[in-house]
This record gives C-alpha cells, structure tokens and sequence, in this order.
C-alpha cells in the first residue's frame, strides 16, 4: 500500500488501543480532527503574514525578507542636502562631459540619483519579477503535474495551498538573492541589464565605499570612473531602442523554455508535508527541479551570452577612451572591474540558481577587444552605428575574428559619415526582393509554349487519354 499523500492519514488503530491501555484519550478520532483543524489554522496564519502576493512567487515575501537581511545597514546612504549626494552628482556631469568626447550617442540619463540598498530593491523588483515569472511558472507546473492522481484527489483544496507554499519558497529564495546582490552592486546597471527606471543614473555610494577600500585610489576617483560606466550604459539604454527589449525578451525566452525532469519529484511528492515550508524550499534547493536545457535555450543562451559581451565591452572602450589620461588610475580601475565582472560573486550564482542562467559576460575581452579595433580602424561614427540595428550587430563568430569583422565594414563602407544604415538594410532587402522576382519572372518566361501559343502549364498531362 502506498503512503499516505502529504504525510497526512487515518489514525493507527494499533497506536490508538496502546494508547488507550494507558489510559490516554490522545488517539481517538475527535482529538485527530482538533489536531488537524489546529495545523490548518496555523498554516493559514502563516500564509496571511506572507503577504498578498499571488501568482508562482510571492514578491511580498521576497521583499520583506530582503529588507530584513539587509537590516539598518541597507538604508545608509547619503540624506537630502548632504555633501555625499552632490559628490555623485558632479562626478555624474563631469562623466558625461567625458563622454560626449568618447562616442557619439548623447547623454541617457535624466535625472543622476545615489540610492541605498534598500532602494535598489524597490526600484528594481519590477524587473526581477518579469524575468523570474517563467521559471517559476514552469517549475510550479512541474511539480503539480508530478502529483499522483491519488494525491491530487486526497489533497484536494490543499493543493492551492501547496501552491502558495511553492510561491514562499520562491520568494524567500528569491529575498535572499536580492539581499546579496543589493550589498554589492554598485549601480542600477552593474549586473548588465536595465533594471531600474528608464533614463535613470543611479549609484550606490555605500557599496562603492567598500569597493575602494583596498584599492589605493582616492575616493573621487573612483567614483568618477563608475559614474561614467552607467553614464555610458544609460547612454546605450536610452538611444538604442530595440537593445532593452532585447535584453529582457531573451533572459524571458530562456526561462520560458525550462523543462523539468519530474522523476524524482514522483518518487518524493508522498512524502512532502505542506505544513513545513522550511521541507519545501530545501526541495527546491536541492537539485531535485533542476532544469534540462533544450536546443531553443542553448540557442537563447547563446543570443543573450553576446549581447550582454558586446554592451559591456562597448561600456569598457568607451569609458577608457572618455577618461584617458584623465585619471591616473583608471587602467588599474579598468582591470579591477573586467575580473570582477568575469567571476561573480554569491550572490550573482544565487540568481542563476533561481532563473537558470549566469547574467557574467563571458566574452567580454573579445567584444571589447573588438569595439577598440572598429573604432581604431573606421572611427567612433561606424562603431557607434553598429547599434542602429541589431543586424548590423557582430555575432558569435565576429568576436572570434575580430579583423575579419573590422574588415568587412571597411569593404562594405555602410556604417562611413553620410549613409544611414537603416537605409544601406532596406536597399538591401529591395534588392533581393528584386532578384527573386526577376529569377520568378525569368523562369516564367523561359517555360515552353504549346503549339497552339498557349502556355505549357495548359498542355496534354500524364494519363490524359
């Protein structure tokens, strides 16, 4: 006989007549009931103090938990009107003073802002949600669809409670990553993706505080030099139109694909008790919903893995050739952030464990190194243009053989001053249409007429009598 489903089942009667011969009352049926209407009720408490929140994860939690582990420090930052706020906010202007030196995309940012970490939360958790709704989505639905039928039936309304209890377990890890990643990053787009508000420059001057400590710069320095690193990607944000939805639209493909080997799950789903969430996260956490990647997600991986090398070694060029000799530190600044980007930290592996994917950029030294030699070559104007269309974007192959790409441009000459590139593709594609037509009308022609001049498509055919 199998187990009962959930841990829950009818009392045992052997249980019951030796608890009778002592005299206890515990094992009778009454006191069975109380027991259960009493877990019942504090599993409903339980969810009520969660928030909320509905849907595959509970955002609410995932808050709160975020906030708590972040504690007091996670609101220190600089208060209205102090010296601190100013500093980011000169440091900002100066940047994109450099800047507009460097490239020929023109500021992005709106309004320069510092935040806690708390903000960097609460600003960013829109994002967060639309790129961890598909895993979890198609995780949850896994774990659903592996319940045997007879658990399904036996559960019955639990089974929405076994859902909202999948949700804090999402959430609460969730919380967590958030956490971590709030104590490091050092600004609205250090993770390579928009996350914040659109034509927003926001940095975080306590996280930026301890990343200096060791590096024997002055503080200043530093600052100016992350500061023309989002200056630099709110630059490409905001004047690169299709490079956001992009973004984000591939991380969701990624997610969406998730499929989940439910083996194991089948062998397991008797014995998970709804009423211990702390049994249900570590689940989760263990590998059990492990996600098998497909053809499409390698596919994905592969789109998303170079685009996020060619945004952050475009960033990388720009803000070296922006800030030159300007600081004196800026190549070891330089260096400092390219190993820090490349290996990650905790909490940047926390999130791939959550969505399925590593947001490092791999290749990032080869599309840096390829935007130096296009701009080395043909000039910031044709590098810059590359962005018009992701068409024109290199590929995968392109950061392979970086000089074959510089060399095309310079055979094709598309991207030079006084052709716009959006034209140079439509022409193209005109083009071809045209000679497809022309091959569709040249076959048209050349097809044999019958004898009576009409076409050959009208002639005797197979079979006719």
């Amino acid at each position: 006989m199998s187990n009962p489903p959930f841990g829950f089942g009818l009392p045992d009667p052997d249980k019951g007549r030796d608890n009778d011969s002592s005299g206890g009352q515990s094992g009778s049926g009454a006191d069975a009931f109380q027991q259960l209407g009493q877990m019942l009720s504090q599993l409903g408490q339980m969810l009520s103090q969660a928030g909320s929140s509905s849907g595959p994860v509970n955002y609410d939690l995932a808050k709160q938990i975020a906030l708590q582990r972040l504690g007091s420090e996670g609101q220190m930052g600089f208060s209205a009107g102090d010296s601190g706020e100013t500093a980011v906010r000169d440091s900002a202007h100066l940047a994109e003073l450099w800047l507009d030196e460097a490239t020929i995309l023109p500021a992005g940012a709106t309004t320069t802002t510092s935040w806690t970490a708390r903000d960097w939360i609460e600003k960013t958790l829109p994002t967060w949600q639309r790129l961890c709704d598909p895993v979890a989505k198609q995780v949850s639905g896994a774990w659903m669809q592996a319940l045997p039928e007879e658990a399904k039936q036996a559960a019955g309304p639990l089974l929405s409670m076994v859902s909202q209890m999948g949700g804090m377990a999402f959430g609460s890890q969730l919380g967590n990553a958030l956490a971590g990643l709030a104590s490091e990053v050092l600004t609205s787009t250090d993770v390579g993706l928009p996350l914040g508000p659109e034509a927003t420059s926001a940095l975080l001057p306590k996280n930026i505080d301890k990343f200096t400590e060791g590096l024997e710069r002055p503080k200043s320095e530093v600052l100016v030099f992350i500061a023309a690193r989002e200056a630099a990607h709110q630059r490409l944000f905001a004047h690169v139109p299709w490079l956001r939805q992009r973004l984000l639209a591939t991380v969701e493909e990624f997610a969406s694909g998730i499929t989940v080997d439910t083996s194991a799950l089948e062998q397991l789903a008797g014995r998970v008790d709804p009423t211990n969430p702390a049994g249900i996260e570590e689940m989760m956490s263990s590998g059990l919903l492990e996600p098998q990647t497909t053809p499409e997600q390698q596919a994905a991986l592969g789109r998303l893995e170079t685009l996020l090398a060619l945004v952050e070694g475009w960033v990388d060029v720009v803000v070296a050739d922006a800030v030159g000799d300007r600081l004196p530190g800026a190549n070891a600044l330089r260096e400092t952030l390219r190993r820090r980007r490349a290996s990650g930290g905790p909490a940047e592996q926390t999130f791939a464990t959550l969505v399925g994917l590593e947001l490092r950029p791999r290749r990032m030294r080869a599309a840096s190194a390829l935007w130096k030699l296009v701009g080395d070559r043909h000039g910031m104007q044709v590098r810059d243009n590359l962005w018009t269309h992701p068409d024109l974007m290199p590929t995968a192959d392109d950061l392979d053989d970086p000089m074959e790409f510089a060399e095309r441009l310079g055979d094709t000459g598309a991207l030079s001053g006084g052709v716009d590139p959006i034209e140079e593709l439509e022409r193209a594609a005109r083009a071809e249409q045209g000679d497809s037509s022309d091959r569709r009308d040249a076959g048209d022609d050349g097809a044999p007429d019958s004898e009576d001049g009409e076409s050959g498509d009208n002639g005797p055919r197979p079979g006719d009598a």
